[in-house]
């Protein structure tokens, strides 16, 4: 089996998670990977007997970026989910405005399922002709696997690898990596055969927005980035886990999940905030607050909030950083069992609208989701309450009451100390929330991916 993964979030998720190793036992396995060849040995004791190809260099063509993009379009205004609404409704990058002009226009008149499929095809013409193509022909045809697995769907360097694979007659598969990429990150690119997904809501969901993909092709195997919450083994004491970190064990520790900078460019107006209350007595029980950023931000927004709050601990993703993208941040092995304490230490957990409120709400740790802006006009145009907390994916943590959410500092300090007094709040919400979005029981999606690759590469 080939298995595409080509960034360091997916890395982490198959590599780290536990998959890879599984599937290799069962099939054997080669990883193409954008890693830098000082970590490729690191990931390769996660999995031994594993093969390791350095991705190519991404290519694309005019046409083919117009396709493409008329494709996205095409597909959002169709399924008119309100984060693909605003997508399509962004301001045009100067570079190519005039091919996106194109591509907006020729994908309105195509907003249909007849319509998106006809271009698709046209997407992927075009797209065959790529040299990146015959480069995996000439690849799958030396190394003969029986599947060709991309473990993250969105990424535009799954294109070529399915085409090749498919004039090959070689079945492929993919997962579709979070709970927000079928209602708000775009269009599929690349025509799968099979499809991993981590719940029936999302097995539904994808049967709703792709209504050409068979139900038969949709697996529900749940998530192996959460598999770790479930290993006791990878657990320190609280003791140890607060020293580790510099902080008191007899305190309550807040984490402060941040997001990257362009998603998310208030986190450390919102940290100074959150810190401020604690200072000022606002928030009770004198907690501290650790900051743990987004694998991809290097934390240099946060420095002038360190400065003017030395007792904020910022706990660094284990990550190596050899740029600004995910493509160029690659996991280390002892970033699991970091994330893995911190959720299970932390006394609650803080976020703007971020899947971090799935890994808290797994250990059953209260969230608070930050809906309030501090500049004005706020960065995205509209509120954070209008803007994130509107998204198809997000309503149900609002709807099923599985965090609190702040829409003012002073309502920031009303739930984090709720919470505080009594940590088992919105225990239900959590529960239905985390039964909704991701097939149990935890720690076994792995074992349930490998089977599934098995069964389709038999």
């Amino acid at each position: 089996m080939m298995m595409l993964m080509p960034d360091g979030v997916s890395l982490r998720t198959f590599v780290l998670g536990g998959a890879l190793s599984r599937v290799s036992d069962r099939t054997g396995a080669g990883v193409l990977h954008p890693a830098p060849a000082t970590l490729v040995p690191v990931y390769q004791r996660q999995a031994p007997g594993t093969t390791w190809t350095t991705l190519p260099p991404a290519q694309d063509n005019a046409l083919v970026f117009l396709l493409r993009n008329a494709v996205n379009t095409a597909h959002a205004t169709w399924a008119g989910t309100f984060a693909s609404r605003y997508r399509r409704n962004r301001p045009q990058p100067w570079r190519r405005a005039g091919a996106l002009a194109v591509a907006r226009a020729l994908g309105r008149l195509s907003a249909s399922p007849n319509g998106i499929a006809r271009l698709s095809r046209l997407h992927e013409a075009a797209a065959a002709r790529l040299p990146d193509v015959e480069w995996y022909r000439d690849l799958f045809r030396r190394t003969r696997p029986g599947l060709v697995f991309c473990a993250k769907q969105l990424s535009l360097r799954t294109v070529p690898p399915v085409l090749a694979a498919r004039s090959l007659g070689i079945p492929t598969a993919t997962f579709i990596f979070s709970w927000d990429n079928l209602t708000a990150k775009g269009h599929v690119p690349a025509p799968f055969d099979h499809y991993l997904v981590w719940s029936e809501h999302m097995r539904l969901e994808l049967l709703h927005y792709y209504p050409a993909v068979p139900p038969a092709s949709v697996h529900v195997v749940g998530s192996p980035q959460f598999d770790p919450y479930a290993r006791e083994d990878l657990l320190w004491s609280r003791e140890e886990f607060f020293r580790r970190i510099r902080a008191d064990a007899q305190r309550p520790l807040i984490c402060y999940s941040g997001g990257d900078a362009g998603t998310c460019p208030e986190d450390p107006e919102h940290v100074r905030i959150l810190l401020d209350l604690v200072r000022r007595g606002a928030i009770r029980g004198n907690p501290q607050v650790v900051l743990r950023p987004m694998p991809v931000d290097d934390t240099g927004r946060y420095e002038a909030v360190r400065r003017e709050y030395p007792e904020l601990i910022v706990l660094r993703p284990a990550w190596v950083h050899r740029g600004p993208s995910w493509e160029e941040v690659m996991p280390l092995p002892q970033d699991v069992r970091l994330l893995a304490n911190l959720v299970h230490h932390s006394t609650l957990n803080i976020n703007v609208a971020s899947t971090m409120t799935l890994d808290f709400a797994l250990k059953d740790r209260p969230v608070v989701n930050i809906a309030f802006d501090v500049a004005s006009p706020p960065p995205h145009g509209r509120p954070l309450w209008h803007h994130y907390y509107q998204y198809d994916h997000y309503r149900p943590v609002v709807e099923l009451g599985a965090a609190r959410i702040a829409r003012s500092p002073d309502e920031l300090a009303e739930h984090v100390n709720a919470y505080l007094d009594d940590p088992a709040l919105d225990r239900e919400g959590r529960r239905r929330l985390t039964a909704m979005q991701l097939r149990g029981p935890l720690g076994r999606a792995s074992e349930r991916v490998a089977d599934v690759l098995a069964r389709i590469s038999a």
